[in-house]
């Protein structure tokens, strides 16, 4: 039998979805086919309830926590940087696992870690991170800026959920995702403590295993994750790579 307080909340929770629904039919008319098919999906994605009912940005927050339950990686005080932060869904997870904003409750007290999230796009403020809007994850001037944001000029973690906007050819979006995950090696030698984790989001294709390959070679664990999150009929995939050892310059 449900306790009260979990009763009331599922009360709540119908409550919100109802209303979600209606606003959702409403926004149906005058749409086309494949707008209607999106906002249907919506209406009957659990994880878009749920980020609603729990003030998550968006429904990806659910796959940083789904990955992170499992593996931990955000630890209170350790410095994560997201990267394709917009709109701020994994920075939102990052600020409560980390406890950059100092909101953590516990019988001790816990450090406080550091969250700093990057994007090409504007992202809303968010009480715990700091937001680099309209900056480029390759370019050295937000590579220099992170050097100064990030404690010691080292994060313990990089997340990356960033993709590019979809062009409709399936391979060339692949591609284009993989040389921005590529990139993020680059970004690892300059800001990664040793023994860091990276997290990034790809979609599976011919050029996976070179993505693959060039993790191993600067990472001791690579692996394929699918989160429960991540839906069924995407090729939407993410490297988790730990252990991360700089590579020896000759």
């Amino acid at each position: 039998m449900a306790c009260p307080s979990q009763t009331m909340w599922c009360f709540s929770l119908q409550r919100r979805s109802l209303h979600s629904s209606s606003c959702l039919m409403k926004k149906l008319k005058g749409k086309t086919p494949a707008e209607q098919r999106w906002l249907q999906r919506q209406l009957k994605d659990p994880y878009v309830k749920a980020s609603h009912a729990q003030n998550f940005r968006c429904r990806s927050a659910f796959k940083l926590l789904e990955i992170d339950d499992k593996f931990r990686l955000l630890q209170p005080g350790c410095s994560v940087v997201d990267c394709g932060a917009a709109p701020g869904a994994w920075s939102q997870v990052a600020v409560q696992r980390v406890n950059s904003a100092g909101t953590a409750e516990g019988d001790a007290v816990l450090p406080h870690g550091t969250v700093v999230g990057i994007d090409l796009l504007n992202i809303p403020p968010l009480d715990g991170a700091h937001f680099l809007s309209s900056h480029d994850v390759t370019d050295p001037v937000t590579h220099t800026k992170l050097l100064e944001l990030l404690p010691n000029g080292q994060a313990h973690v990089i997340l990356s959920d960033m993709a590019p906007n979809a062009s409709g050819f399936r391979e060339m979006d692949h591609e284009k995702l993989i040389t921005m995950c590529l990139s993020l090696i680059d970004l690892a030698e300059k800001i990664l403590q040793p023994g860091g984790s990276l997290v990034c989001k790809y979609w599976d294709g011919i050029l996976a295993h070179k993505l693959q390959k060039k993790l191993s070679s600067v990472f001791s664990s690579v692996q394929t994750l699918k989160p429960n999150a991540s839906r069924k009929d995407s090729a939407e995939r993410y490297f988790l790579a730990r252990m991360y050892r700089k590579p020896v310059k000759g």
